[in-house]
């Protein structure tokens, strides 16, 4: 068995790994860290893979063991519990699923009082605990079943984002996920004309061939019925992307560009400014250059952008994936909060959604992976030719695009990835800075 706990401070592994004993010991270490300081109570939510009602049970079981009391709220968006968890005032949420990835793997990701990101430091605690069997000297913790928390959470985001928008027509593609148990009673109380798609969970058919990892369907389905637009989710419902009147994928950059030029005209863009991660698109600067909006980045991932949002009282984010935090609502990316707020945009400006998201024009993009031999690993950054040419390219582009050359840390590659506005000339770059890596970096 195995649980890991990976560069965003989340656990996970693959269902292969996993066994109710192991999701037992980590619930029995959560417990163990997060109530240290008296009996406790922490909140247990699940999406809907097949998997998650057991160790969702283990999970619980374990914090029982360590003398902690535990709310279970079922299946619920990520969201959610994140909302529930600060409103209840308990000690601590553990959410059992997976965002992106098919009903054959589980993950945990764990959350403090107020619904809160555990710290890397929480986190390794955890790890570490997860090695001891003895149980608390606390007793026994209590269950408790809650029931009515999905429906707490949406009547918390219609009054956070309003309602009466009827006269839309919108398709949304639940990946069979746990927005599937809010999204009927989300959408029928806003008024528009909803479609739901990939919204009957069986338990193995989550995120197959459907929500954010294949979006055609969506695509075809908003063009047949003439939709306003669509909105796909991931399993846990912290990701949105949208498909726009024409059948066209918007990615989270463009949204969250549409969001910032909503918010600074109602004056609501905290400190003028937006986070997003430093890999994003190089359109997104030169958006936010032309708006006088202020672009700050940071690492990938929504634990990089809600710390770097908090740190500077911003009050948007967000990134490609469709990872959108609204700070001045919630601490946490939320995928239905998201599609609510874009309802809302879309019908408050009469415009159409392709007309909305053509404020930021997304430059060609083009990466290469380049694998090199063991030998090469960090050595390749002090080979003089090699910076040479790379730096000839740069000046090449001048200030009309980007060139970010780097090797994986989980691996032996190096990633060459060059944006700019024209892509043959992208292209072009970036195979002949990868022949150079190649060159250079020779396997013989």
């Amino acid at each position: 068995m195995r649980i890991t706990l990976n560069e965003e401070a989340e656990f996970y592994a693959s269902d292969k790994e996993l066994s109710c004993e192991a999701a037992m010991s980590f619930g029995r270490a959560v417990g163990t860290v997060l109530c240290r300081s008296g009996r406790g109570n922490i909140l247990v939510g699940r999406d809907t893979r097949r998997s998650a009602a057991a160790y969702g049970s283990a999970v619980s079981a374990g914090i029982l063991s360590s003398g902690a009391d535990v709310t279970d709220i079922g299946v619920v968006p990520r969201a959610a519990g994140v909302f529930l968890a600060k409103k209840l005032k308990v000690d601590g949420f553990v959410m059992i699923g997976e965002a992106d990835r098919k009903a054959d793997f589980c993950g945990f990701a764990v959350y403090g009082s107020q619904g809160i990101r555990a710290s890397f430091d929480i986190c390794e605690k955890i790890n570490r605990e997860l090695s001891k069997l003895s149980l608390s000297d606390k007793g026994f913790g209590r269950l408790q079943i809650k029931n009515d928390g999905v429906s707490e959470y949406i009547i918390f985001i219609l009054r956070n984002c309003g309602s009466g928008l009827s006269g839309m027509s919108i398709a949304a593609d639940c990946a069979n996920g746990s927005v599937s148990a809010a999204a009927e009673e989300l959408f029928s109380a806003l008024g528009a004309k909803v479609y739901l798609l990939n919204c009957d969970p069986d338990g193995d058919n989550v995120n197959r061939e459907c929500g954010l990892s294949s979006m055609d369907a969506l695509c075809e389905f908003v063009t047949r019925k003439k939709c306003d637009f669509g909105v796909a989710f991931d399993a846990e419902g912290a990701k949105c992307l949208a498909v726009d009147e024409k059948g066209m994928q918007i990615d989270g950059e463009r949204l969250t560009a549409l969001f910032a030029v909503d918010m600074k005209e109602r004056d609501s863009l905290a400190n003028n400014g937006v986070v997003i991660s430093a890999s994003a698109n190089l359109g997104f600067s030169v958006f936010a250059e032309k708006n006088g909006i202020k672009a700050v980045s940071t690492k990938s991932g929504g634990r990089y952008i809600i710390e770097k949002m908090t740190a500077g009282h911003y009050s948007l984010g967000g990134e490609q994936s469709g990872n959108i935090i609204f700070g001045s609502i919630s601490r946490e990316s939320d995928g239905l909060l998201t599609a609510v707020k874009l309802i809302s945009a879309v019908s408050r400006s009469g415009k159409k959604l392709s007309q909305l998201c053509s404020v930021m024009e997304k430059y060609p993009q083009v990466a290469i992976n380049v694998k090199i031999p063991d030998r090469w690993r960090e050595n390749w950054k002090n080979i003089p030719e090699l910076e040479e040419f790379i730096e000839s390219r740069e000046n090449e582009l001048g200030g009309s695009g980007r060139i970010v050359v780097r090797e994986k840390p989980s691996e032996p590659v190096i990633r060459v990835s060059v944006e700019g506005r024209h892509f043959d000339a992208v292209n072009s770059m970036a195979l002949q800075i990868a022949e150079a890596v190649k060159r250079f970096c020779p396997t013989g």
